[in-house]
């Protein structure tokens, strides 16, 4: 068994998509390549009462259901997740802090094993395009890793302006938008702009507060970042528009949560608030188009948790 995290500790594991797909997820998702909506959405829970866990749900978003999906092949926490329409990669960060990455199948609800990382790193995030997936390795690196789907391998990538951990991340089919998280001592409101195609990194429009243990996902034109915290978190989300390079105010949560994951399709994204006075079941369904969050009527995770990540099998708009 772990010890029980501390929430005021600021080197507790934030969690992170994200990516996502967490956030990314997650973070980012939108159309399949043939420009199907993506159907489901894989939530890796992390730590469930203050163990490390293998459990993954699977929600679909045309019912707003979840249900069982294949185990991790380790109980971990603290990690992050991004894929393409076709398998999700998990990069498992700890117990403890490893190299590990898992590859989840869509289509048959497998699980494999995928090219590691190339450093034992935790508290990471993770972007991409169907293509490949940029993860940042976190625990205060600034390294990134550039994962290739379809030979399945891992290699170097431009590294983050900073060297941070607890971030999070979201993009489309040309950039992934990475919420740097913890540098040094506290949060911060920094965010790199990563271009897949030149594999260049550069600066973003600033998140509206410091945070770091926070979450994302978003679609082809928009990411939706919750910015998350120490102590009880916070609800409030910005909404990043790619095309622009802003960033405003977007629909905040049902409630105050820290460390949370976040997955979605073209047409929403769904957050696990993580930490909401302590570990938690709640899910908030955001919906891109009319910027609005809710909690009614979607389905909650199948054990409170917090420290997660989440894919889904969105890619964005790219059609390949």
């Amino acid at each position: 068994m772990l010890p029980k995290p501390s929430l005021s500790e600021p080197d507790m594991p934030a969690v992170i998509t994200r990516g996502a797909f967490s956030a990314k997820a997650f973070g980012f998702t939108g159309k399949t390549g043939g420009g199907a909506v993506g159907t489901v959405g894989i939530f890796a829970l992390g730590l469930v009462c203050a163990a490390a866990s293998t459990t993954r749900n699977k929600y679909t978003y045309a019912c707003d259901t979840s249900g069982s999906a294949t185990a991790a092949s380790k109980a971990s926490y603290g990690g992050s997740a991004t894929g393409n329409s076709s398998r999700g990669i998990f990069a498992l960060g700890v117990y403890c802090v490893n190299t590990t990455r898992d590859k989840y199948l869509y289509a048959c609800c497998g699980v494999s094993a995928a090219a590691s990382a190339s450093q034992a790193s935790a508290y990471g995030s993770a972007a991409g395009n169907s293509t490949r997936g940029i993860f940042a390795l976190g625990q205060g690196a600034t390294v990134r890793n550039k994962y290739t789907y379809s030979c399945d391998t891992s290699g170097s990538a431009t590294a983050s302006s900073a060297a941070s951990r607890y971030g999070s991340a979201a993009g489309n089919s040309t950039r992934g938008i990475f919420a740097l998280g913890q540098i040094t001592c506290g949060g911060t409101a920094t965010r790199n702009k990563y271009t897949y195609s030149c594999d260049t990194n550069g600066s973003a429009t600033a998140s509206s507060a410091n945070s770091y243990r926070g979450s994302a996902a978003g679609n082809s034109t928009k990411g939706i970042f919750a910015l998350s915290s120490t102590g009880s978190g916070s609800s409030t989300r910005n909404k990043y528009t790619y095309a622009c390079d802003t960033n405003g105010s977007a629909a905040a949560a049902s409630a105050a949560s820290t460390a949370g994951s976040a997955a979605g399709n073209s047409t929403r994204g769904i957050f696990a608030l993580g930490s909401a006075g302590g570990a938690s079941t709640i899910r908030n369904k955001y919906t891109y188009a009319c910027c609005t969050s809710t909690a009614c009527g979607v389905a909650t995770a199948s054990a409170a948790s917090l420290y997660s990540s989440a894919a889904s099998n969105g890619t964005c708009g790219v059609n390949v």
